[in-house]
């Protein structure tokens, strides 16, 4: 019998599939900004150089949409939660020497974070 999973309390909750980004790149930027407040976390990605951080920046205004839309207080929102999972991978081919061939795994990620009060 699987084991029943608590459901956490979030504001709203927002979603991008298929980023073209590996998913361990995607880690690295979210892991900077979790736990924070939304103005200071997208202060923290504005100022990042990373391709992670321009993803996420879309995607924490729209988790803020999305809780302006349900009511929420806009100001007193927080990153309780998120993460990031495999999404497809392409596989392309380059040449190599002696007719072989060498696979090229092109990653994506689907992204997900959840905005709460504290």
């Amino acid at each position: 019998m699987a084991a029943k999973q608590k459901q956490r309390e979030y504001v709203s909750r927002a979603t991008v599939r298929d980023v073209r980004i590996s998913p361990r790149k995607a880690r690295l930027v979210l892991n900077l900004v979790k736990g924070q407040q939304v103005e200071q976390a997208l202060q923290v990605l504005r100022f990042s150089p990373k391709k992670g951080a321009r993803i996420l920046t879309t995607l924490l205004d729209s988790a803020v949409a999305n809780a302006r839309e349900k009511g929420g207080d806009v100001d007193q929102l927080w990153i309780t939660d998120g993460w990031v999972d495999m999404g497809k991978t392409l596989k392309r081919f380059m040449p190599r020497a002696q007719g072989r061939a060498t696979e090229i795994r092109k990653r994506s990620s689907h992204i997900t974070v959840c905005l709460g009060e504290r």
